[in-house]
């Protein structure tokens, strides 16, 4: 390393011997996947990448897309915020998201919405069923009391940071990283009120795929759950996979599920129509 640092040339052969080198936790270029629906055609494939533990991702997903995420060894936490890709300061909010739709848990059929009424993202399936609407993830302070460290070039980076690495990427700055929802990892509300983690771990290869409903930026930190007892930093990857879609149709039936959900919707059509 010492060489390294004092030989510039030295350091470019260095680099250049590491091209073709490929970890579990990278992006696929160009984007390729065995195990799309049948479906989907190859060429329909957007987005293929493996988030590591303590890692972060983000895209720019057309609307219509959809992003499947799975937990690949059964121990991953994906904090997701979303926003409007053509007018960031529209984007999810979670006490809407719950408060519309007469729902604190998330989950097939259930709707991602927005701080202006409309549906962002929508849950097409979902065999994970613990997802979080209610705390948030973890900052540097929680991680350094915890774990004894919290910085994000530390050995235990915590959520908030990643994501404002992801959203950086946009050009979007920390005032921009809103609460998020927190998916593989749940929360219930018990009757006196407290709440009740379900961290696992789980079985691995538990997934859930999502609906761009608008043209989306999707930021996603896998760090561990702000309230995982364990006293020990543990997440495990997470793989996430993007593809083509068609834009919701009419007669859907998460689009025509409920009311609120209906008028979600038309928000988003009268937003296209202009």
């Amino acid at each position: 390393m010492t060489e390294l640092l004092a030989n510039p040339l030295a350091a470019r052969d260095h680099a250049r011997r590491m091209a073709g080198t490929r970890v579990e936790a990278m992006p696929v270029l160009p984007p390729a996947a065995d195990d799309l629906p049948d479906d989907v055609p190859a060429g329909d494939l957007l987005w293929e990448e493996t988030i590591a533990a303590g890692g972060y991702a983000t895209r720019r997903l057309a609307r219509g897309a959809r992003l499947r995420l799975i937990d690949l060894k059964g121990d991953a936490c994906a904090s997701l915020l979303i926003f409007n890709a053509d007018m960031p300061s529209e984007r999810l909010n979670v006490a809407d998201t719950v408060k519309v739709q007469w729902n604190a848990y998330l989950g097939q059929g259930k709707l991602l919405l927005s701080d202006m009424g409309r549906v962002l993202m929508s849950f097409l399936s979902d065999d994970a069923g613990t997802h979080d609407a209610f705390c948030g993830t973890s900052n540097a302070a929680a991680n350094e009391a915890r774990y004894g460290e919290g910085r994000n070039s530390g050995a235990y980076p915590n959520g908030r940071d990643r994501l404002l690495l992801g959203a950086a990427k946009h050009g979007l700055q920390r005032r921009d990283v809103h609460p998020c929802v927190n998916l593989f990892k749940g929360a219930r509300i018990e009757g006196d009120g407290g709440i009740a983690p379900q961290i696992g771990p789980f079985a691995p290869g538990r997934s859930l795929i999502l609906r761009a409903e608008m043209d989306v930026i999707v930021v996603i930190a896998n760090c561990p759950h702000v309230l995982d007892p364990r006293k020990q930093w543990t997440v495990t990857p997470l793989r996430a996979t993007a593809w083509r879609g068609p834009v919701t149709p009419q007669d859907d039936p998460i689009r025509t599920a409920t009311p609120e959900g209906l008028r979600a919707f038309e928000n988003v059509e009268d937003y296209f129509r202009r």
